[in-house]
């Protein structure tokens, strides 16, 4: 099998309709199964259908977007200012990083809101965690992505060690609320990812199951259209059979 084919399908596949691309997938995994080739069939079925927010992201970067590419490099440069604790450059890039996402956010006003939203996160994922952005530079985003991009840009660069002072009562809670909203929103962020995580593998059981059910019916269409041509068939040699019986009886 060549990468080659398979890397033209999957171009195509993910520069069309998300409407359009379990039935595309199914007719290219179809073409390949019947020209032979086993495995090319298997890769293509295996490729996943692109949510709204992802289609929107892939079209992007098959467009050449200046905006997507200067952003998934932002992303290293974000990590290597993290790595050496370069807080000021840490704080430059994280305000580009803003600009950039609400710029190509601001160009998908056409969406729904919802899927504004999921755009937004995945632009955000896309600077924290450089497979993501591999994928989105090539087109070939599947699903909503997220990856908690502030947990690792905004943390404290070697600060100061601060003076200790007398804390007030009010200091002290204000202090323990700052650290139970944190926690909540720990704990939110994950119940969110296991949620999704939840909804993928669902929408992957869904369009299995979907295909099987297409596959089903084709064989069930194959096999009724060889049971109807045994069926003439059987007519014909039964005629034949009855004309050369009556030719044996008059002889």
């Amino acid at each position: 099998m060549a990468t080659s084919d398979f890397d033209s399908v999957a171009d195509r596949l993910y520069a069309g309709e998300p409407a359009a691309f379990v039935a595309e997938r199914t007719a290219a995994a179809r073409a390949a199964k019947e020209a032979g080739d086993v495995e090319l069939a298997r890769r293509i079925r295996a490729l996943r259908k692109p949510t709204a927010a992802a289609a929107h992201i892939n079209r992007l970067a098959r467009a050449g977007s200046g905006p997507l590419t200067e952003l998934a490099a932002l992303g290293e440069q974000l990590r290597d200012a993290h790595e050496h604790l370069d807080g000021a450059r840490l704080r430059e890039l994280a305000h580009r990083r803003s600009e950039l996402v609400q710029r190509i956010v601001r160009d998908a006003a056409a969406l729904s809101e919802s899927v504004v939203r999921e755009v937004e996160e995945t632009l955000e994922a896309i600077v924290a965690d450089a497979e993501v952005a591999r994928q989105a530079l090539a087109g070939r985003l599947t699903s909503k992505a997220h990856h908690d991009a502030d947990r690792w840009l905004s943390l404290p660069t070697n600060p100061a060690p601060a003076k200790k002072t007398r804390q007030s009562e009010k200091d002290r809670k204000d202090e323990e609320e700052t650290r139970i909203r944190a926690l909540e929103r720990r704990h939110a962020v994950r119940a969110r990812a296991d949620a999704e995580r939840n909804l993928q593998r669902a929408e992957r059981a869904a369009e299995q199951a979907g295909e099987r059910v297409a596959e089903l019916r084709e064989r069930l269409a194959e096999a009724e259209e060889r049971s109807a041509r045994a069926t003439a068939d059987l007519a014909k040699a039964q005629t034949a059979f009855e004309e050369a019986d009556d030719a044996v009886q008059r002889s």
